[in-house]
């Protein structure tokens, strides 16, 4: 029976220690020296908007191709965000349920983003713009230099969702 003891008791540590034991996610990275405030929002309905473009000579040499494409499926909310860095600010890793086009009216930031495997920094200065594509895109936005930055962003969300989703910081990207 003495023998048994041992045993038992390192099966019911076994036990108690699964049942206490709650998976975590890693922990997101929180902004830091990073502000943003909502300027407007807007609600819309269903999107099914299209535009070309080019016409007479133009259309024939290819010269000036330009297309836009916007369709959504079900209402949408449209942000806009005015976002202010510090220098060194951050706005942590994350994601956002839909795209954002991005304005650079200030200094200059820079976004890593969590696809790209060597993780390597995109720069943007005064009057630049990018787009975030959103969805699975985790990325960070910081300010490197030291002055402050600020951007505009446009952001087209399904209706009700969170506008930001934060997000643990990816493996291929040690910042």
């Amino acid at each position: 029976m003495q023998r048994r003891l041992p045993s038992l008791v390192l099966f019911l540590a076994a036990i108690a220690a699964t049942a206490l034991y709650h998976p975590r996610n890693a922990s997101a990275t929180l902004p830091e020296g990073y502000k943003s405030t909502s300027l407007a929002m807007g609600r819309f309905g269903e999107i099914d908007v299209s535009s070309y473009f080019p016409r007479g000579p133009a259309r024939e040499k290819n010269e000036q191709l330009w297309m836009s494409l916007q369709r959504t499926k079900g209402p949408s909310d449209l942000y806009i965000q005015s976002n202010v860095w510090q220098p060194g600010g951050t706005t942590g890793w994350h994601t956002h349920p839909g795209h954002s086009l991005i304005i650079v009216t200030e200094g200059t930031v820079t976004e890593y983003g969590s696809d790209d495997p060597q993780c390597r920094p995109h720069i943007y200065t005064q009057g630049m713009g990018f787009v975030d594509h959103g969805g699975d895109h985790i990325h960070l936005i910081r300010n490197e230099s030291t002055v402050p930055a600020s951007t505009i962003a446009l952001q087209l969300i399904p209706q009700g969702t969170e506008r930001r989703i934060d997000a643990p910081p990816p493996r291929n990207c040690h910042l």
